[in-house]
């Protein structure tokens, strides 16, 4: 008989000889020497052929069956089933919205993890329903599950995950478990983590710039409780805490609102984008003196605030990228914080 794929079989091997034709398929597939669609042998065909047990072939195929690279039809044989995720890694990447922040941990992340990777990225925007069919449509196709938990509401309000988001998060092998950005507890230390600590972050990085803030008599965060892409709520709790903590007078809005009623003495704290745009251009109509008389401070850096001198807390975007590939290949399961800083410019 003349197989169409071209197993290679090493009965002197130490190497499995179920993963010997596992590999020898891969191989074919990467080679483009199968298509989609592609009938290959039996498991009878490759037993008589290399005289190998039934049940070895079956473990195989099983294995590839698994990773959805092979699909069996009843009463015609085995054919393949895709070719687009053979590589030495395959990863699955969700995220919750395509946001300058996600990308450069994207981005670290695939310059850091190399060429020997397949990346799929997908965006779930914080939906709970997206994210479940995403996790069901691709459950089994991949060697890792890198994933960024945030969801939102009924009322559009931050929840780190859902009793069903963890359930299917929990039907994944946790080894091939990677979780990003906002952390989850599990009973056990089985699943790799980069993550940040929203609320002892903020506390962190404003007592870094104390002796700055002790200049001004009122802290004004600028949190929008609802919102398409949530933000989550232990940021607001942190900076609560910071400012019962240090006496300071303090009040939590959720909007830049036209003609705010700026004061000297006042430092502002912004999250979104639009709204620090807002509040520099007031600030400039206004007569009060940026970083003397009046104080901003922006949440997570960008080349732009830098640029323009903008006080700035956040975390290290491009390391926790970077830490997570370095995890993977390094096959290490750890928790790891990632760093946050206060980066003052002079706008405080």
């Amino acid at each position: 008989m003349d197989l169409i794929v071209n197993i290679q079989i090493d009965h002197n091997s130490r190497k499995p000889k179920y993963k010997q034709i596992v590999d020898s398929i891969i191989d074919e597939i990467s080679r483009d020497n199968l298509e989609i669609g592609q009938k290959i042998p039996s498991i009878n065909e490759i037993s008589e052929e290399f005289y190998l047990s039934r049940d070895t072939v079956e473990k195989a195929y099983k294995l590839l069956k698994e990773r959805k690279i092979i699909e069996s039809v009843k009463g015609k044989g085995y054919y393949i089933a895709k070719t687009d995720l053979i590589n030495k890694l395959n990863i699955l990447f969700l995220i919750n919205k395509l946001s300058s922040y996600k990308m450069t941990i994207y981005n670290s992340f695939l310059n850091a993890i190399g060429t020997n990777a397949h990346l799929d990225l997908h965006i779930y925007h914080c939906d709970e329903t997206l994210f479940l069919k995403l996790m069901e449509r691709y459950k089994g196709h991949y060697d890792y599950y890198v994933i960024m938990s945030h969801f939102k509401n009924e009322q559009l309000k931050h929840i780190g995950y859902t009793d069903k988001v963890l359930e299917a998060i929990k039907e994944l092998p946790y080894h091939k478990l990677v979780l990003l950005d906002n952390k989850i507890d599990f009973s056990k230390d089985e699943v790799i983590q980069v993550y940040q600590d929203f609320e002892n972050d903020i506390i962190a990085a404003l007592e870094e710039g104390l002796e700055k803030l002790k200049n001004y008599g009122k802290l004004i965060l600028i949190y929008p409780d609802t919102s398409v892409y949530p933000y989550p709520r232990e940021i607001k709790h942190g900076f609560r805490k910071f400012c019962v903590a240090h006496s300071f007078d303090f009040e939590i809005l959720d909007d830049i609102y036209e003609g705010m009623e700026l004061r000297a003495g006042d430092t502002y704290i912004t999250i979104k984008e639009t709204d620090l745009v807002d509040l520099v251009k007031q600030v400039r109509d206004s007569s009060l003196v940026l970083g003397k008389e009046i104080g901003i401070i922006s949440y997570n850096d960008t080349p732009l605030k830098e640029l323009l001198g903008i006080t700035v807390i956040g975390t290290d975007f491009k390391k926790m990228g970077e830490t997570t590939a370095q995890l993977i290949l390094e096959n290490q399961i750890k928790q790891i914080k990632n760093d946050f800083k206060f980066i003052d410019r002079g706008s405080v």
